[in-house]
Parts: structure tokens; sequence; C-alpha cells
């Protein structure tokens, strides 16, 4: 993996940047956020690593200007801040993942793992709903001949939805689709992307509609 990693503090950024060497990783560092603004937009890497604590610039304000200029770059961002509203605002303004300091090593390439692994995708068929194109290879999407432009995790959520066209898919399942693991006490993160992936789909000709169903999961259907 080629890695950007911003984090103002010196001893964990430079264990953690270490760790991921020895383990095989290209890792290029920021201490500010206008650093990391600059590493993302450089391009050549394939996930960023962004502490939200960063001076010159916040990692939100560092995450939501990368979603603006439209860098599809997964982010996964450490935060020591643990509350649910924290990692909420965290996703809200475009991070892909959050992993809470302090964490295990073996987690965090894990996560990098996982984010990249699905950015990068298989080769696989085009997915359709309605006028909705996913193409998984490419990990893009338009909706007829518009572009729809989704973060990394957006898309995976919104592939295994259509996948599932029709059907209601609960909270769990797509836990367990996307995150690669069982549902844990953050599960209600779920309902922040599909609100993001919603507001993203309402008001163009032929998209879908994605719709929650209240205590059983939510279900996409063609427009």
């Amino acid at each position: 993996m080629r890695i950007a990693f911003a984090e103002d503090d010196a001893q964990l950024r430079t264990s953690v940047a270490r760790g991921l060497r020895e383990a095989g990783h290209e890792v290029t560092v920021a201490e500010t956020g206008p650093e990391a603004l600059r590493l993302v937009r450089a391009g050549g890497h394939d996930v960023l690593l962004l502490d939200l604590l960063l001076p010159g610039m916040g990692g939100l304000e560092v995450c939501r200007t990368v979603r603006r200029e439209g860098h599809g770059i997964p982010i996964l961002m450490l935060t020591a801040l643990d509350a649910v509203e924290d990692r909420i605002a965290g996703l809200e303004a475009g991070g892909d993942d959050y992993l809470t300091k302090p964490f295990a090593f073996g987690e965090l390439v894990a996560r990098l793992r996982a984010l990249t692994r699905r950015h990068r995708g298989p080769g696989a068929a085009l997915l359709v709903a309605g006028a909705l194109a996913l193409d998984p290879e490419r990990r893009e999407a338009r909706v007829g001949e518009q572009p729809l432009a989704l973060t990394a995790r957006e898309f995976d959520i919104l592939a295994h939805l259509v996948r599932q066209a029709g059907r209601v898919v609960s909270r769990g399942d797509l836990m367990t689709a996307v995150w690669e693991e069982a549902p844990g006490s953050y599960s209600n993160i779920i309902d922040v992307y599909a609100a993001r992936i919603r507001r993203k789909l309402e008001g163009i000709p032929g998209a879908p509609v994605l719709t929650t169903v209240r205590g059983a999961g939510f279900r996409l259907d063609a427009g």
C-alpha cells in the first residue's frame, strides 16, 4: 500500500510510520492539515490515514475539502475522541472508516487493507438498479449519463444494496458485508451513510429510491 499519513504527534507518527514501512508499505507523512491536503492533491496514494486534530486545518476540514474536490481516495480517520457524535461528524465529513486511539497496530493494518482492497475491487460485471449503474472494477457510479460521486464506503454500501435491490437489508447484514465484521456498538453509523447516499440520489431522474424500513433496515427500489 502507498499510504499518506497525517498526524501531528511526532512520537505516534514516527512509530506508526516505521511499523507500516517494516510491514512493506510506502508511507508519506504530513504534520499539518494543509500538508495532508497537498499529499492527496499530488496523487499516487492508495489511502489517507488522517488524524482529526491537526494544526493549520483540522482533519474534518481536510476530509470535506478532499471530497468537495472530487478525490475518491479512501480515508481512515484516527481520533482520540470516542463519542458517537465525533465518529458521526467524521463520517459526515466524508471519511470511510475510523479508529479510536489507542489502537492495536494489527487492527490498523487490517482496516487499511480492507479499505484499499474494496477500493480497487476485483473485476466484476456492472451492478444496475434502474438508471443507476455501478462499475466495481473502476469504482465508478452513474445515474444515466450523470456521474455520481461516492466515497469508498458509500460505494460499497450502495453496491451491496443494489445486489439486494427490492429486498430489506438489515443494518447487521450491511455491517457484516461492508465492514467484514459482526455488527458492533457503532452499527448505527450505517444510518449516517444511508442518509448521505439518499441525498446524493434524490432529485436525479431515474435514480433508485433508498428507503429506511423502520426497525428492519433499508430497501433500494429501482426508480
